[in-house]
């Protein structure tokens, strides 16, 4: 499970797309993508971010407990919705402006 995780986010780095991958729903179009991986039973998922030309932000990292439907717990999304936020505040921060790169 954690090479599927670690794959899917050097591919997402490189500008790819793992099998793995989706939308996740909830966050208006391909900016935000989730990874689904089952291992032994469990699902796991991480989230995180290409909403960025220069970096992949990790949002969540968290093994599905719910044995209903396929929807991320509403703590969960409230969490990646400030982490979001915070990404967002980061790299606004932390980018290069252009032309001085």
């Amino acid at each position: 499970m954690q090479d599927v995780m670690g794959y899917a986010l050097h591919l997402a780095q490189q500008g790819g797309q793992h099998a793995s991958t989706k939308p996740l729903k909830g966050f208006g179009g391909a900016g935000v993508v989730e990874i689904i991986d089952d291992h032994q039973g469990d699902t796991f998922r991480t989230v995180y971010t290409v909403k960025f030309a220069e970096a992949v932000y990790v949002l969540h990292a968290f093994q599905k407990k719910s044995k209903q439907g396929k929807a991320t717990p509403q703590a969960d999304m409230d969490l990646i919705r400030t982490r979001l936020k915070s990404a967002e505040e980061h790299h606004r921060q932390h980018q290069t402006p252009r032309g001085t790169a």
